[in-house]
């Protein structure tokens, strides 16, 4: 694990003015949305590096790419967050060595501490995505999860991917809102928050209700999560943004439809009660019901509902040169 003395500290107690100033300033405002989620990133999304998480990464790279030689010699995530794609990839055998990346200090520590934890090896800079601090011609895959959605300029970071990319080397970006899908979306996930924040005021239900102070705070972090999502993606729209920005063989997929419905009202709900009232049985069913929906997806709905009514998109382009992966 390597890390960089000169990149700046987390800053996980934004003050209200630092707030403030982030609602005029988008990027500001990430690094304080994501310095403040860090610590509890993981737990918020089910995050895991075990065999779940590791198939489901690797899942969303072969649908992205399709049979591919594996694995990379040595790979890039952009947006690293805490490492979610990149590490589990790496433990599903896609990449031997690989650097993260991360406009968030926050970020980039906690996906150092798990790459650590789990003795991968792994680099990390607090870097825009806009401006790679890597040279040329260095990574034979670039990946990222759930962060094109955040960058102002989304063709100039594929323009960098390319250019840290080794010629033939490939991108691969999952995880990203259509424009459909994120409408249906957040409506759901705005009426599930009132309904169970209403409901659990009752007193009959107050052991189900999260402190005010906790409402609030998740309240005040949803004003800054408004900005700092940028963009929503139509999939034709996005294949051509990755051919304009130079890239070559560009497919854009999408996934998520049912299981997309059934899993927004399910997180919110989650989000707007206590911890302890998610009871193991109770997250395993809610999984499993997810992969069944998935699979509806996967099987059937895919071949009926129009491709950009899926929630998620993903795009992989390949750098002109040499024999690609």
């Amino acid at each position: 694990m390597t890390v960089y003395p000169d990149d700046p500290a987390p800053n996980p107690h934004a003050t209200e003015a630092e707030v403030e100033a982030a609602l005029e300033d988008t990027k500001l405002a990430q690094v304080l949305y994501h310095d403040w989620e860090a610590e509890t990133y993981d737990d918020k999304w089910s995050i895991s590096y075990d065999e779940r998480c590791i198939d489901y990464a690797r899942g969303r790279f072969d649908l992205a790419v399709g049979p591919a030689p594996l694995p990379y010699e040595r790979a890039l995530e952009l947006g690293c967050g805490t490492g979610f794609f990149l590490l589990n990839l790496m433990q599903g055998g896609v990449a031997k060595t690989g650097s993260v990346t991360d406009l968030s200090p926050g970020m980039v520590k906690v996906a150092l501490r798990n790459a650590e934890h789990l003795g991968l090896d792994v680099d990390g800079r607090v870097a825009d995505a806009e401006t790679i601090p890597y040279e040329d011609d260095t990574f034979d895959l670039v990946c990222g999860h759930a962060v094109l959605h955040h960058i102002p300029d989304v063709e100039l970071a594929l323009k960098e991917c390319l250019r840290v990319l080794k010629p033939g080397g490939r991108f691969v970006f999952a995880g990203e809102p259509t424009t459909v899908g994120n409408f249906y979306a957040r409506k759901l996930g705005q009426v599930t928050w009132k309904v169970t924040t209403e409901v659990t005021k009752l007193p009959f239900l107050s052991g189900w209700r999260r402190p005010q102070t906790e409402l609030d705070e998740s309240s005040r972090a949803a004003a800054l999560e408004a900005v700092v999502d940028l963009h929503t993606f139509d999939p034709s729209e996005l294949e051509k943004m990755a051919s304009s920005a130079g890239a070559v063989d560009v497919k854009a997929t999408t996934e998520e439809f049912a299981a997309a419905l059934w899993g927004w009202p399910v997180r919110t709900f989650e989000a707007a009660v206590p911890e302890e009232k998610l009871t193991i049985g109770y997250r395993m069913a809610q999984y499993k019901a997810w992969l069944a929906l998935s699979r509806l997806d996967e099987t059937v709905l895919r071949h009926i509902v129009p491709r950009q009514f899926f929630y998620n998109a993903m795009i992989t382009g390949v750098k002109p040169g040499a024999a690609k992966k």
